[in-house]
Formats: structure tokens, C-alpha cells, sequence
């Protein structure tokens, strides 16, 4: 009787550790890494823009 005791916290501690991953897995992603990956090609972006506007588009220089 006292195996059967002992092994009921350590059941449901497991279960609540996998509710916790599993928690941390969804908010990770669906959340952070989508706004990682968008802030990432907006930066890029950006950065493409503005030495754009410094040295001009790329191409042939004009006459």
C-alpha cells in the first residue's frame, strides 16, 4: 500500500511538469518566434532601405 502512495505524487507531478512544457512550447511557438522571425525581415528590411537611400537603388549608374 505504501508503493501505491509514494508513486501517486510523482505521477502528478510528472503530469503537471508536462502541462508546464507543453505550455512553454505553444507560447514559444506560436508567440515569440513568429514575432522573432517578423522583427528579423523587418530589421533586414530596414537596413535595405536605408543603404538604399545613402548610395542609391542598385543597378547601372545613370548618365
Amino acid at each position: 500500500m505504501s508503493e501505491l502512495s509514494s508513486s501517486q505524487p510523482a505521477s502528478q507531478e510528472r503530469r503537471a511538469r508536462r502541462r508546464v512544457e507543453l505550455i512553454a512550447f505553444f507560447v514559444l511557438a506560436f508567440g515569440i518566434w513568429p514575432l522573432v522571425a517578423v522583427g528579423v525581415v523587418g530589421g533586414y528590411g530596414f537596413l535595405v532601405w536605408m543603404f538604399q537611400i545613402i548610395y542609391g537603388p542598385p543597378g547601372p549608374p545613370g548618365h
